[in-house]
């Protein structure tokens, strides 16, 4: 017989879900938490565990929820929450939904800002070694910027006023809002394409809201793919972008980026002006110095008396013949004795002397063996004899023959009378031939 009181799991985590979405209190959460356990799914959901000195609550926010984040989450950080609590069923757990989180004490776009600067730093991206130099005398220079505020006025008076054959390009793009990024990567984009030797990019000054374009990633890249030179002008003096790291140059105002990308006219004029006076200075110089130089060798010997000079060059010529004929003279000679001399250490190191030079050394060092041989074995063949002798004093057959014998019993040598007893066989060796023999009687000799 069932009994009605009894409910299935499923059932009571269903009641309890009820209870928890039909608390108002529940439905609208406000919690400061620190962020444990973080995972981004691949899907786009963040799941975590917020946390406190006391206790810890499950948590999800799902990618509808985080896609419009600035700021990623990180294990550790302090955070700002409002989310609503619930129960997943298959689990029987509650957690907490977040709908909206933001770093505590520190605005979401300071902190995307911050996570983002330390992330391209690390990659290389602002490293000094990327920088491009800017063209001293640029022929064409493009404009990244509104084409309608102030900034773009500013860059263009500037540059007109400065350097004004210069030619100046605007590429259009939204400068704020969520047209802005791509918008900006698909000028730069443009501009690689296209014959530019310097590109300005920025704005006039705003809030960090207003400035967030030039902080995207996506930005930061495209700037630091172009091979053109880059001047970042976004802001006032004071504000600083992600995109002022990653270009070539910073300028502090729209205006001072003009200045950084051309010359200006005036100094390029008075810098003309000195190069034009020192061009004269030196022509004037050197046309003095040559005409110096004409006029002392007009007044020269050899203009005023051209025949002396001639015959004085002629005894010249024959002095320095006669030298030089002796000289060649000198010279032959030397070298004939060097060749003399060469002959003769080469007859003493021809082939055929070393040969009988050879044969000589041979000769001796073949007796100097035959000698030290016989010597040899000489010495080894007394040696032998020695050895010889020696052995012959220990050899037993020696001994034999002065009459003693050798005693086996089955191939044994007897050393001792223990080792037979009475009717043991017994061969005796002696010089000539063997005797065998049987044991009568064994006697051991008490005097020893």
């Amino acid at each position: 017989m069932s009994d009605d009181r009894y409910l299935t799991v499923t059932a009571l985590s269903r009641y309890m879900k009820r209870k928890l979405e039909t608390d108002k209190h529940l439905k609208d959460i406000w919690l400061r938490a620190e962020i444990s356990n973080f995972k981004h799914h691949s899907r786009g959901h963040m799941y975590m565990t917020l946390k406190d000195d006391g206790a810890r609550i499950q948590s999800v926010m799902f990618a509808s929820q985080n896609k419009g984040m600035k700021f990623v989450p990180e294990n550790g950080m302090t955070v700002l929450i409002r989310g609503e609590i619930g129960l997943y069923e298959p689990q029987g757990q509650y957690q907490l939904y977040i709908q909206h989180m933001e770093p505590d004490g520190v605005g979401a776009l300071y902190q995307a800002y911050e996570q983002l600067k330390e992330k391209l730093e690390r990659e290389g991206l602002f490293s000094a070694t990327h920088k491009k130099p800017l063209p001293e005398y640029p022929e064409h220079i493009g404009v990244i910027t509104s084409p309608t505020g102030a900034a773009v006025r500013d860059i263009l008076t500037t540059i007109k006023r400065r350097y004004p054959i210069v030619k100046v390009t605007v590429l259009p793009v939204s400068v704020q809002g969520d047209r802005s990024a791509p918008s900006l990567v698909q000028a730069l984009s443009y501009a690689e394409e296209h014959d530019f030797d310097v590109l300005i990019i920025g704005r006039g000054g705003g809030s960090i809201e207003e400035l967030w374009s030039f902080n995207e990633e996506i930005v930061a890249r495209a700037i630091h793919r172009v091979s053109i030179p880059i001047i970042s002008a976004v802001g006032h003096e004071t504000d600083f972008t992600i995109s002022d790291f990653v270009a070539d140059v910073r300028a502090a105002t729209p205006t001072g980026a003009a200045e950084l990308a051309v010359p200006a006219r005036e100094e390029l004029l008075h810098r003309l002006v000195q190069l034009s006076n020192r061009m004269h200075y030196v022509v004037r110089q050197g046309y003095n110095q040559e005409a110096n130089r004409l006029a002392k060798l007009r007044g020269s010997y050899a203009f005023r008396y051209p025949e002396q000079l001639l015959r004085q060059k002629e005894i010249e010529l024959d002095k320095l013949s006669d030298r030089l004929s002796r000289a060649g003279t000198t010279a032959v000679s030397a070298r004939q004795q060097q060749f003399t001399t060469l002959v003769n250490r080469l007859s003493l190191v021809h082939p055929g002397k070393q040969v009988q030079n050879y044969d000589q050394q041979l000769t001796a060092l073949q007796a100097r063996l035959k000698q030290a041989m016989d010597k040899k074995h000489e010495r080894e063949q007394q040696k032998f004899l020695h050895q010889i002798n020696k052995l012959s004093l220990l050899n037993p057959l020696e001994t034999m023959k002065r009459g003693y014998s050798i005693s086996y019993k089955q191939d044994t040598l007897l050393k001792s009378v223990d080792q037979v007893t009475k009717g043991d066989d017994v061969q005796i060796h002696l010089e000539d031939g063997t005797i065998d023999c049987i044991v009568k009687e064994v006697k051991e000799d008490t005097n020893g």
